[in-house]
């Protein structure tokens, strides 16, 4: 059986990761405008930096874990024996530690930096800065930025995405809102005979298209929902 996962800020939030996307449209008290487009990190980037800066610093805290929904997904692909890809929209590495092999984040890494001239990316644990020297060329200052896909520039892996979504058998989204594009339209990509799974606390603009859609915590519901698949003639 080939299957994909797509997850969310719902499957974070339960480990305390904040969304940062409230009912009013703001982060933080920022306009998404003023801290997650690349106008935006043109025009400031002291106070993008800030802003990513407070958030790496959030993932890095010692209470932020993974969760029973992330732990459950990894141990899934770990006894799955046919294809598994699971793409997130969160920028956090939850899934990574939680054990999670084919990870795909479509919308970068927050533990990550790149540099705006070369593209080179590297792991990065620190703040970040206007005055921040590259890693490999003490000289160039400045030139890195966050590994993130901000509005208005294109996801990671799209690619692979819809290549891997074309066939796949089985389809799960986990704690998505379903309104942020590309990955809201993945549910449409997969074929008549995908059989479609929506696990989140509240239904969705494509709560439609699901076969079953679970509403509850994902850290309840998704160990449920993955311990069912190895029951005897459960169809998922």
């Amino acid at each position: 059986m080939k299957i994909l996962v797509l997850t969310g800020a719902g499957i974070s939030a339960e480990s305390g990761v904040p969304t940062f996307r409230g009912s009013d449209g703001l982060w933080e008290g920022h306009r998404v405008e003023q801290v997650a487009t690349p106008e935006a990190f043109h025009q400031n980037p002291e106070l993008v930096h800030k802003f990513y800066n407070m958030r790496r610093r959030k993932l890095l805290e010692e209470s932020i874990k993974p969760n029973a929904a992330h732990i459950a997904l990894a141990e899934f692909e770990g006894r799955h024996q046919g294809e598994f890809l699971l793409v997130t929209q969160n920028i956090d590495d939850l899934h990574q530690r939680a054990g999670s092999r084919n990870v795909l984040p479509m919308h970068g890494e927050l533990l990550k930096a790149r540099c705006g001239l070369t593209g080179e990316v590297f792991d990065w644990r620190d703040d970040l800065g206007i005055d921040t020297p590259h890693p490999s060329e003490p000289d160039l200052i400045g030139a890195l930025r966050p590994h993130i896909v901000w509005f208005g520039e294109m996801p990671m892996g799209l690619e692979r995405i819809a290549s891997f979504a074309q066939d796949c058998d089985l389809f799960i989204a986990i704690g998505t809102s379903a309104v942020v594009y590309p990955a809201a339209g993945i549910v449409q990509s997969t074929p008549a005979t995908c059989r479609r799974v929506e696990i989140n606390l509240d239904d969705t603009p494509q709560s439609d298209k699901f076969d079953i859609t679970i509403r509850g915590k994902a850290s309840i519901e998704v160990p449920k929902f993955l311990n069912s698949l190895a029951t005897p003639g459960h169809r998922p």
